[in-house]
Formats: structure tokens, C-alpha cells, sequence
């Protein structure tokens, strides 16, 4: 399947929304999805998979606890909450690396920490394990594959981008991932009435053909 990059964040603002995510926090999910897709990621399996979690039903466990030691969560960290404090607190990488630990997605954060480079002018790393990916804000340096979860996860300024990834103009879900956003955006949506039938483009309730 193949939607272009606007489909694609359309539709993942509104799965997330109907994920239990705040319009806000979907509208940051959405412009996530888009920033990897647009790197040639798949970041709508990645947001699928974090939707089924049900995160949002009990956000607060899988926030950040505290900022000034490692950020963790009394559950999974949530890479949304995570990357929206991480691009907000930008400044803190300028004091040193910032560690977070148990983060389920972690590929969810390369876009918030593309933004934290914007805002220090310089590259930032992200690292787990063997994984590594680098982005100056706008290029992105990393491999196809990326780890479902992060037991550690180490983000710092600095790192040199090496065989940036080339840049996409439309995203390729697919089928199954496709059907999991679709689920989840049905949340969003009214249910039908009767009245709001009869005051819908139709024949309503009469049929003059």
C-alpha cells in the first residue's frame, strides 16, 4: 500500500487519538510517523505497535519520573512522552548525555531528537546496544532495522553523520499496519443516528430514484 506522507500523518493523528492519546500528543505521534516515513522508516508499523500497547490508558506510569538521574517510568517508557520531554528539555544535552531506560519504540524518539538538534545546532546520537542512529535535524544516519524495545537507551549531542538515508515522498504501510491505524482512527469517529443521517448528503430515509 502506498499513501503520500500527508495520508499517512492524517491518518496516525487519528489513531493515535484513538489510542487514548490527547489531541496534542496524537498531533506529535502524527509528525513522528511522517518524519521516519520520510526517512524511509517504517514508522507506521512502529506507532501500530505502540498503539496495541495501550500506553495512554495509564499514561502517568510511563512517563518520565525524574529528569535529573536516568528517565524511566513506574512501567514501559512511552517514546512519546519521552521524545516530547527530550525535545522540550533540548538544553539538558548540553550538560552531558541523557539516559533513558526500558523505552518500548525507541525509533519513536529519532524525530524529537532530530528537533532537539535543530535547537542546539549540531548533531545528535541515539544509541542502544549495537543500534545507532544520528540525526542533524533534518538527515537521519541509521539502519533499516531498529529494536522493538530499549532496556538502555544513551542520547547525546554530538556524532558525525555517515550515508545519510534518502528522503521519501510517500510512505508503504503495510496491509496489516494499515488495518491496525484504521482500527484505531474508527475510535475517532461519531456513530451514526438517525438524525444525523437525515441531516447527512443522502437520500435520508427517502429514496426518489
Amino acid at each position: 500500500m502506498r499513501l503520500s506522507l500527508n495520508e499517512m500523518e492524517a491518518l496516525s493523528k487519528r489513531a493515535a487519538r484513538g489510542g487514548c492519546y490527547s489531541w496534542g500528543l496524537a498531533e506529535e505521534a502524527a509528525k513522528a510517523t511522517r518524519w521516519l516515513c520520510a526517512r524511509g522508516l517504517d514508522g507506521g508499523a512502529v506507532l501500530a505497535d505502540l498503539l496495541e500497547q495501550g500506553f495512554a490508558t495509564s499514561l502517568q506510569e510511563h512517563a518520565p519520573q525524574d529528569l535529573l538521574g536516568p528517565w524511566q517510568g513506574s512501567a514501559e517508557l512511552c517514546p512519546l512522552l519521552a521524545g516530547v520531554t527530550l525535545s522540550d528539555c533540548a538544553d539538558h544535552l548540553t550538560q552531558g548525555p541523557v539516559e533513558m531506560r526500558q523505552v518500548a519504540q525507541p525509533v519513536l524518539i529519532l524525530p524529537f531528537a532530530a528537533h532537539a538538534a535543530c535547537r542546539l545546532e549540531q548533531p545528535v546520537t541515539v544509541t542502544s546496544g549495537g543500534w545507532t542512529a544520528i540525526t542533524d535535524g533534518t538527515e537521519l544516519s541509521a539502519p533499516d532495522y531498529a529494536p522493538d524495545h530499549a532496556a538502555l537507551l544513551h542520547v547525546e549531542a554530538g556524532g558525525t553523520l555517515t550515508t545519510p538515508r534518502a528522503h521519501q515522498s510517500r510512505a508503504t504501510p503495510a496491509t496489516g499496519t494499515h488495518v491496525v491505524l484504521n482500527r484505531f482512527a474508527h475510535r475517532t469517529y461519531a456513530p451514526a443516528t438517525e438524525e444525523s443521517r437525515l441531516l447527512g448528503a443522502g437520500a435520508g430515509l427517502s429514496d426518489n430514484d
